[in-house]
Formats: C-alpha cells, sequence, structure tokens
C-alpha cells in the first residue's frame, strides 16, 4: 500500500500538469491514492533542499513526486518529476496526460490564488488561537497592578483577543511580581490565557506586540542634578531598545508611560533602537487631558464627560501646555435646552475670563501635582484608552493628545517627541494638522519645544 505524493510551487504549470494526472488515477483506480501539497514560489527551493536532504535524495526541479510506503512506516520512494511521473503513468496504467500549455498556466494561476488565500485563512485561525503577547517594565510599581485587569477585560483589543501579559523588573521585585502573578490568577480573568514574571533582562520582549515602558526615576533634584536623571533614563532606553529590535515582532507597539521623562524615553528608544518603526513609539498624554476636563466639569458643574477636545501641547511630564482653544462642551445644563450631540465652544460658556487667564494657567501648577501624585488609576487608565483607540480607532472627530514623532507638524523642530492633537484610524495615528492654533498658541510651541529640546 503507498500513497503518491506530489509537491510543487503554487504557480508552476508543471505542478499542475502532473495534480491533473494524479486526480484523474485516483478517481478511476481504487487503490491509487494522492496527497498533494502546494509551496509558495518564495519558499519553494528552500523546501525542497530540506526534503531532499532528509531523505537522501537528488532532485532539483519542480515537481518532487514521491511514493510513502506505509507498510514500511510511511518511507519515501522517489519518483521524481513531471516527465518521470508520466513515464511510471504511462507504463503501469497506460495513461497520459494531453493537457496543453495554455491549460496548464491557467491552472498554475488558479493554484497560486487557491494557496495564498489558503494561507491567509490559516493565518487568521493562529491569530485567533495565539494569544497577543503584553510585556509591562518596571511592572512592581502601582500603575501595573491597576493596569492588569483594564488590558484583560476585552475592552482594549477585542472581546474575542486572548492575551499573555508579561512582567518584567529586577531580581529585587521578584516576589512581587510573582504577589501580582498570582492575583491575576485569582481573578481568572477569560481572556487572559497567561501571566508570568521575568527578571532576566536578555529574554525580554520575546515575540512582543506591545511593549508598555513604565520606568520612572525618583526626581529629587537635592540628591542630584537633573543631568544625572536624564543619563540614567538613557541607560535604562540603551538597555531595552536593542532587546526590543532583537526579539520584539517587527510591527511591536511600544508606549511610554509613567510620572517621569515620557517624551525622553520615547525619544531615547527611538535613537537606541533605530529598526523600531517610528510611528510605533508613542508617549502617553490622555492623564493630562483628562484631569484638565474634570477640573473644567468642576467649574460649570457639570458631567466631566461631556467636555471634549482639550488639547495638551509638549512635554508631557515637563512643561506642557491645556489648549483651550478647541475645546468643546456636550450636554451643558444652561437656559437654552439642547439635543445631546449639540456641541458649543467651552469658551464662550465659561464668562468668568478671569479664571480661564489666571486661575487655569495657575491650576496648571496644581493640575501638575495632581497628575504627578495621583495613585496611579489615572495613568493606568489612560494607557489602556490609548491602546483602545490604536487597535479600534478614536470617536470620530474627536481630538486625543499624545507625545509622537515631530516631522514639522505646527512648526515644531523635527525629530522630537512633542504632545500634540490626532486622531486614530485603522490601526495608525495622523497629527490634526488642519486645526487651526492662534498666534498666543504657536509663541507657547515655540518655548515648549525649545525646552524640550534643550
Amino acid at each position: 500500500a503507498a500513497v503518491a505524493m506530489f509537491t510543487g510551487k503554487a504557480n508552476c504549470p508543471y505542478y499542475a500538469k502532473a495534480e491533473l494526472l494524479a486526480d484523474y488515477l485516483q478517481t478511476n483506480l481504487p487503490n491509487f491514492r494522492v496527497h498533494k501539497i502546494t509551496q509558495h514560489p518564495d519558499q519553494w527551493e528552500q523546501w525542497l533542499h530540506d526534503i531532499c536532504e532528509t531523505n537522501g535524495w537528488e532532485h532539483r526541479q519542480c515537481p518532487i513526486i514521491w511514493r510513502e510506503l506505509l507498510d514500511r512506516g510511511g518511507k519515501g520512494q522517489l519518483l521524481g518529476g513531471l516527465n518521470d511521473f508520466l513515464e511510471y503513468a504511462q507504463r503501469y496504467y497506460g495513461i497520459t496526460s494531453m493537457m496543453l500549455s495554455e491549460e496548464m498556466l491557467n491552472i498554475a494561476e488558479e493554484n497560486l490564488q487557491t494557496h495564498l488565500e489558503i494561507v491567509q485563512e490559516d493565518e487568521e485561525i493562529k491569530s485567533l488561537i495565539k494569544p497577543m503577547q503584553i510585556w509591562i517594565t518596571s511592572a512592581s510599581v502601582p500603575i501595573c497592578y491597576h493596569l492588569i485587569p483594564l488590558l484583560a477585560n476585552g475592552e482594549v483589543f477585542g472581546m474575542t483577543t486572548e492575551i499573555s501579559i508579561h512582567l518584567l523588573d529586577t531580581e529585587q521585585f521578584k516576589e512581587m511580581l510573582r504577589s501580582i502573578v498570582m492575583e491575576a490568577e485569582d481573578m481568572a480573568l477569560p481572556l487572559l490565557r497567561s501571566i508570568s514574571e521575568h527578571t532576566n533582562i536578555d529574554q525580554a520582549f520575546i515575540d512582543a506586540d506591545v511593549i508598555i515602558v513604565l520606568d520612572d526615576v525618583l526626581l529629587n533634584l537635592e540628591v542630584q542634578s537633573l543631568e544625572n536623571y536624564i543619563r540614567e533614563v538613557s541607560e535604562i532606553c540603551q538597555v531595552y531598545a536593542p532587546l526590543i529590535e532583537k526579539n520584539a515582532k517587527s510591527e511591536v507597539k511600544v508606549i511610554s508611560s509613567g510620572k517621569t521623562f515620557a517624551n525622553l524615553k520615547a525619544t531615547m528608544l527611538r535613537t537606541y533602537g533605530p529598526s523600531i518603526r517610528p510611528e510605533n513609539i508613542i508617549a502617553i498624554s490622555t492623564q493630562w487631558e483628562s484631569a484638565a476636563k474634570a477640573m473644567l466639569a468642576r467649574k460649570l458643574n457639570m458631567n466631566t464627560a461631556g467636555v471634549k477636545d482639550v488639547i495638551v501641547w509638549g512635554n508631557i511630564t515637563g512643561s506642557n501646555y491645556i489648549d483651550l482653544s478647541h475645546a468643546k462642551l456636550y450636554g451643558y445644563d444652561s437656559a437654552i435646552w439642547c439635543p445631546p450631540n449639540f456641541q458649543r465652544p467651552l469658551l464662550s460658556m465659561i464668562y468668568d475670563s478671569e479664571w480661564i487667564h489666571s486661575e487655569l494657567l495657575s491650576a496648571q501648577s496644581a493640575l501638575s501635582s495632581r497628575v504627578s501624585r495621583c495613585t496611579a488609576m489615572l495613568l493606568a487608565h489612560a494607557v489602556a484608552t490609548v491602546l483602545r483607540y490604536w487597535y479600534h480607532g478614536s470617536p470620530s472627530e474627536e481630538i486625543v493628545s499624545v507625545g509622537v514623532l515631530s516631522e514639522g507638524q505646527f512648526c515644531i523642530p523635527e525629530g522630537i517627541i512633542f504632545s500634540m492633537p490626532v486622531r486614530f484610524q485603522n490601526g495608525n495615528w495622523e497629527v490634526m494638522t488642519e486645526l487651526e492654533i492662534n498666534e498666543i498658541t504657536q509663541k507657547v510651541l515655540e518655548r515648549l519645544s525649545h525646552e524640550l529640546v534643550q
């Protein structure tokens, strides 16, 4: 008993001719069994070399045909190529193929299209089975603790996407990481396929789809200079960036967050990891956006969710600017009744212009203190929100502030990570360059750019 094995390039007309004759023999002969395998043209040479080396065969053409002897443990017996098979069919069965060259080419083209469709289907099925790999650095920090349930509840990546979370930190935090892992496992989150702790830096970021960098330095300028802290951040990124290039997937998304140097970390990862796609490295500034919206909502005595399009410009964890010139209000309770989807410019609704020009600006320092002292729930929510937008798109016509690589938009110097207004669509982001900015804002952006470059 034997099975005839047929393998060839999906677009090969000689494979098409052999395949058609094999199908005819299988249909008309009770004991003739066929198994066909098509290979992508780009992978054919390597596959042929490997199969011949394994079996000790000498064969260099397409197709390759052999018999697998079932009564001898599936041992392969080489028949050869198309001419060998035609001769075999003629000698043993008195059958030959009369297929014309044009038919062979047409079938070869169909074979290639079918092969590509099957490969695509297989990839889609595998993507459903294989969980998304998420790595979180400095995972002992409180932000991570709040972030895990947000990532695993299905709202960020989708209700059918399973995830594996990898917590990375130094050896001294091993026990803390183990506690987080056990608690996450106890929650029995349906989309959390696995969660694990890692302290071996050389194994970091293997197969990563998403990397969330939470490393912070505890700023105390009485102890050491700002330059030393910047050097410390740079050294961390010098370790991470080459490992991301080496171990992570080519399309990996890298997110910089935390309470210090968010822009700098993103810039340094790009500098030391030049092969990481620059548009896939961003810094999170949404926490400032939402904190400013809450402050405005308290002033207006309204729901925070009704305040939209507040823009955060500049250095997220340094000198930034909260821009209200495009801000809008939805569902604001006033003398005029309006439907829920009706918007009003925020600045025309706050009649206390003194509050805008003085108190909000002084409130900026209060806001800074509030965000930097937050319990990490706000930062975790900001990371999860931006990731959800990145994968599923941000609300249409709504502004989201994110630290991205400047390409000269709004006259901001090229090559720095700068928080600016973006929209997310189809897995990508784009800067909302159509927004008009006034002269005052432009001057502020020049100052912020200069400070950030310094």
